[in-house]
């Protein structure tokens, strides 16, 4: 079972609660969504779900990164070069001046 209740319902009565699998939570007067209340018989099966889904979305951010890691070679010449340095070298080379 469900039920949708809002913040103040909530705040003067938790034991509305008790008896339902979730309870969605909004503000009344918005009719903004606030959030989600579980059973706790659903909740272990529910925190692995979101643990899951957390780490497969860090995952593919990380993924998403490496395949630009290591893509790009530097000359030797430009090795151990620091930020201005650098970019005043670079900025020769396209000149045509070395």
């Amino acid at each position: 079972m469900t039920m949708v209740v809002g913040m103040r319902e909530l705040a003067r009565n938790s034991n509305i609660l008790d008896g339902y699998d979730y309870i969605d939570v909004e503000d009344k007067k918005t009719h903004q969504y606030k959030g989600l209340f579980v059973s706790p018989k659903y909740a272990d099966e529910f925190k692995t779900f979101l643990d899951e889904k957390i780490s497969k979305e860090i995952q593919d951010k990380l993924d998403e990164v490496k395949k630009f890691a290591g893509t790009m070679e530097s000359e030797d010449r430009y090795r151990g070069m620091e930020g201005k340095d650098l970019m005043i070298e670079v900025a020769k080379a396209k000149c045509g001046q070395q």
